[in-house]
């Protein structure tokens, strides 16, 4: 079942100030112009302004809160390529807990030290081992497994930001949200659905990351063996069945876009918005800017910026590549 509009209200006090109400920017400009048109209303929902950088702290919060004070004195346990860990680790700072987190052999530096500046107990592990490691962690310490993107708890938070556009925001046509298991998709999707039911959705998907296009295709949550993408934080290996459903339900339509687009959408970003985001914070206006160009052209359209954990070295290959 799909959270209600009451529910995520009722998240969303439970936050309280343990996360931002991330701003709402209309990006105008020349070159935005050009490419868009001018008659398109472009709105920049800046959750790379969350905690941590990324909109995962609300979910990982939500879910937190949940557990007893028990559950939560014995600590926590999470798996990511960076952002879901570092959100993690700040989670049970706020909270008074302990962390000890599973992240993937070649994250990004930047994200491996913002999650060590919030004391957590830092285990890498390849691709291929790294959820056998963070259940081993949950079965031997005790620990609370807090999922990256599956999970009611997990969608009423992310659906917190769906809530926090559409009351920022009147009259949306479209709302453009990256997708990597779904867990973001899922909840903003839902949010706006209830919000603004005229409001289309659409899921941004790398193409060397596509396990939700897999899963659409199939009509069941798929799996993928590796991650061919500079948009790491956006590679889930797997979908999982309630995000799944709750995307299935409410997003209108997925597209995939490949790293140049991504890279592409860094350097506009960058040039025209002065932000400086990582590959899948640029997700959304990569795709704004090829598959969905013509589709949504003079519409009131939303991208979520979801993240900027990347260090300037990392940032500067990519824009120069």
């Amino acid at each position: 079942m799909a959270p209600t509009l009451d529910q995520i209200r009722e998240a969303r006090e439970r936050l309280g100030d343990r996360v931002r109400e991330t701003p709402v920017w209309s990006w105008r400009g020349r070159r935005v112009e050009e490419l868009f048109g001018a008659e398109t209303g472009v709105f920049l929902k800046l959750e790379l302004f969350q905690y941590t950088g990324t909109f995962k702290p609300r979910g990982a919060l939500v879910n937190m809160l949940a557990l007893d004070r028990s559950a939560l004195d014995r600590g926590v346990t999470a798996v990511s390529a960076g952002n879901h860990a570092i959100a993690v680790a700040y989670a049970a700072t706020v909270l008074g807990t302990t962390a000890k987190v599973v992240m993937l052999e070649g994250a990004n530096p930047a994200r491996i030290e913002a999650c060590r500046a919030y004391g957590a107990e830092i285990v890498m592990a390849e691709f291929a081992d790294a959820f056998d490691e963070v259940c081993r962690i949950e079965r031997q310490e005790g620990r609370a497994f807090i999922h990256p993107f599956e999970g009611e708890g997990t969608v009423l938070g992310t659906a917190t930001v769906g809530l926090e556009l559409a009351s920022q925001v009147a009259d949306l046509d479209a709302v453009v949200v990256p997708i990597g298991g779904g867990g973001l998709c899922a909840g903003v999707a839902t949010a706006i659905k209830l919000a603004q039911p005229g409001c289309k959705v659409y899921g941004v998907e790398p193409e060397g990351a596509d396990t939700m296009h897999r899963s659409f295709a199939a009509g069941t949550p798929e799996s993928i063996d590796q991650i061919k993408t500079i948009a790491d934080s956006l590679g889930a290996p797997y979908a999982a069945p309630y995000t799944f459903a709750l995307c299935r339900r409410f997003v209108d339509e997925l597209v995939a876009i490949d790293d140049d687009a991504i890279r592409d959408g860094m350097r506009l970003m960058f040039a025209e918005a002065k932000l400086a985001v990582e590959p899948a914070g640029a997700a959304a206006t990569a795709a704004l800017c090829g598959p969905l160009r013509k589709k949504l052209r003079g519409r009131r359209v939303a991208l979520v910026v979801c993240g900027t954990n990347i260090d300037a070295e990392t940032f500067h290959q990519h824009l120069t590549t």
